[in-house]
């Protein structure tokens, strides 16, 4: 998986300086500029896109996760987006509205070809590929796939059910299938499945209903649309101290096991095998990563 901590990724209108300073004040692992959606009228984009800069110059985003939130390719405004913010300082983009892999080989493409005109390294700007159609659901492996830049794939489920003529319910059912195959494409790929946004965001039961239903579908992280949603976000995303506690005695355990040519271990009445160490591993690099961020 990506090397970046991804529980939570929140979005912030990057024109509104309120909001984007007071995202700066929470703990979430990486921020959203929003170019996009929520950046309206468009004239407010070239506000939204100089707002950025100037924070990058004041060094507001120091030690900052910072993924722009760029226009898809049939905006006119995306050449604009990244050969304004492809600068240090921002990790890469989140590209919205793919539909196949073509469109992320295409970013990808632009991207480095700025790379190479700017003396950046090529591959240094990664890119949170939004899944948000139905033609997106279908290829999200081949979008999962498309990039070596691309290092986590996201479910946007408002858009999503717009293209299906479909409607929500209180138990997420009609989102249950499309969340099923994200997940699944994104661990084929080895990137991390994000899962959708969560409008209401003052109901946190709801909020944590869909936490429950996403993480036991392997997803890791969550698109945050308000500060308050966090402290769930993250309690769900993180490893509990027995789950590390466990982690640590299974690899151990297995890794004696090998020594003395025994083969299998047993740990907590279960066998260990190559599966739930490489689980084990993954929980133990999770924790690493959320310790070094408390830092």
């Amino acid at each position: 998986m990506a090397d970046c901590l991804l529980r939570s990724l929140m979005f912030i209108p990057a024109h509104n300086k309120r909001l984007l300073d007071g995202s700066l004040r929470t703990d979430a692992d990486a921020l959203l500029l929003d170019l996009e959606d929520s950046v309206q009228p468009a004239a407010n984009k070239t506000v939204a896109r100089n707002q950025i800069l100037d924070y990058l110059e004041q060094g507001k985003f120091n030690k900052r996760q910072i993924f722009p939130r760029v226009n898809d390719r049939e905006s006119g405004e995306l050449l604009r987006d990244v050969t304004t913010l492809a600068l240090p300082g921002i990790d890469g983009f989140v590209y919205p509205k793919a539909k196949t892999g073509q469109d992320i080989y295409f970013f990808d493409k632009l991207l480095e070809t700025i790379e190479y005109e700017r003396g950046i390294e090529i591959g240094t700007f990664k890119i949170i590929a939004l899944i948000e159609t139905a033609s997106a659901v279908l290829h999200a492996e081949e979008i999962a796939k498309a990039s070596e830049r691309v290092i986590a794939i996201a479910f946007g489920n408002e858009d999503f059910l717009a293209d299906i003529q479909g409607e929500n319910d209180k138990e997420a059912s009609p989102l249950f299938t499309a969340r099923s195959m994200i997940a699944m494409a994104a661990h084929s790929a080895r990137v991390a499945p994000i899962d959708t946004v969560h409008i209401k965001v003052h109901d946190l039961e709801d909020l944590e209903f869909n936490l429950k239903i996403a993480s036991k579908l392997g997803f890791q992280g969550q698109l945050v649309l308000h500060p308050k949603e966090l402290p769930l976000v993250h309690q769900y995303y993180s490893p509990t101290e027995e789950e590390v506690k466990e982690a640590r005695e299974m690899v151990d355990a297995f890794e004696q096991s090998k020594k003395e040519g025994v083969g299998v271990a047993i740990v907590n009445g279960k066998f260990v095998g190559p599966p739930l160490v490489r689980k084990a591993k993954e929980i133990l690099d999770r924790h690493k990563k959320i310790q070094t961020k408390a830092l």
